[in-house]
């Protein structure tokens, strides 16, 4: 594994990805890219299967011991991805450890450990389920919530980090019971079933890995960015020019005689201000406010209470 260069690179061609480390078969195949893809390189394979090729690259070459930051994360393929290995360990590959472990312990007889043993793997089975549903109900959907704008409350990433572990410490914990502890003669379905769970221990390890090192960083980089966004808009919202408080007293003294209907000379005469004086603090206000006819700045001004809709000449 690993006779390729120290970075996989999307000119390389998909076939010898496989070549060099073939449990990258499993990487292909949750990325819902097809078989099939003759002297392809991998840049034009995920182009055809409509896959990201920098996510794609991230989690081949994290995989494979490989350089593997630097890419620009797309969370919809990541999440993809790792829906996908939920559905393989869940669906697929634990069921049929268990049905190979019942048949490898000979459970059919009277045997307390056999049953025992299973009992562990099924309790552990129910954990990993429960944590992959966990992840794909509420921590994929605050993600997809995330990028949508919606609201999320008050959690953060950072929080499911802090809980996160690998399920695959009691997968070891029964391959070494059964290896070092569980007496009966070697017999070819025991041996298989105890290879399974070895890779099966090591997908978890690389799954939890991908999750940590490249899902829960891409995460916290969009939390981040939501963050900005909310604050420029927060500061966009607290600058803008609707707040009556933008406006000095003078200039509500001109906008209360612009909604009266009274002229630069009328207004001049009553402040005892300059004609030039009037037009420029009425200037000052339409650029403040950003609303430059005389009924939206006295619509602006009766919202605002600054005149009483009754003295306004409707006419």
């Amino acid at each position: 594994m690993g006779r390729m260069s120290i970075e996989y690179v999307r000119q390389d061609k998909m076939r010898d990805l496989i070549d060099d480390n073939n449990l990258l078969l499993l990487v292909i195949s949750r990325f819902g890219i097809h078989f099939g893809f003759g002297d392809s390189t991998i840049e034009e394979v995920c182009r055809e299967n409509n896959v990201d090729c920098p996510t794609f690259l991230a989690v081949a070459n994290l995989i494979s011991g490989k350089k593997y930051s630097g890419y620009e994360i797309s969370l919809k393929d990541l999440i993809g991805y790792l829906k996908r290995a939920h559905t393989y360990f869940c669906d697929f590959i634990l069921p049929n450890i268990r049905r190979k472990l019942i048949e490898a312990l000979n459970c059919n007889d009277v045997n307390d450990v056999a049953f025992l043993i299973l009992k562990f793997y099924d309790d552990y089975t129910v954990e990993v389920q429960n944590h992959m549903k966990y992840e794909n109900d509420t921590i994929f959907t605050y993600v997809e919530k995330l990028q949508s704008g919606q609201s999320t409350g008050r959690f953060s990433i950072t929080k499911y980090l802090a809980t996160h572990n690998s399920s695959s410490q009691k997968l070891k914990e029964l391959k070494d019971i059964v290896i070092r502890h569980y007496r009966q003669p070697n017999n070819d379905m025991l041996n298989s079933v105890l290879y399974d769970i070895i890779n099966c221990e090591n997908d978890l390890i690389s799954h939890s890995e991908v999750e940590e090192k490249l899902f829960v960083p891409a995460v916290i980089k969009l939390e981040k960015e939501k963050a900005a966004d909310g604050k420029q808009l927060k500061n966009e919202a607290s600058g803008n020019n609707n707040s009556i408080d933008v406006l000095s007293d003078r200039e509500k003294d001109i906008l209360k005689c612009v909604a009266r209907g009274m002229s630069n000379k009328e207004k001049a005469d009553k402040l005892f201000l300059s004609i030039h004086t009037v037009t420029t603090h009425r200037r000052n206000i339409t650029s403040k406010l950003q609303i430059y006819s005389t009924a939206g700045l006295t619509i602006y001004a009766i919202i605002n209470k600054l005149v009483d809709i009754a003295d306004i000449n409707l006419q």
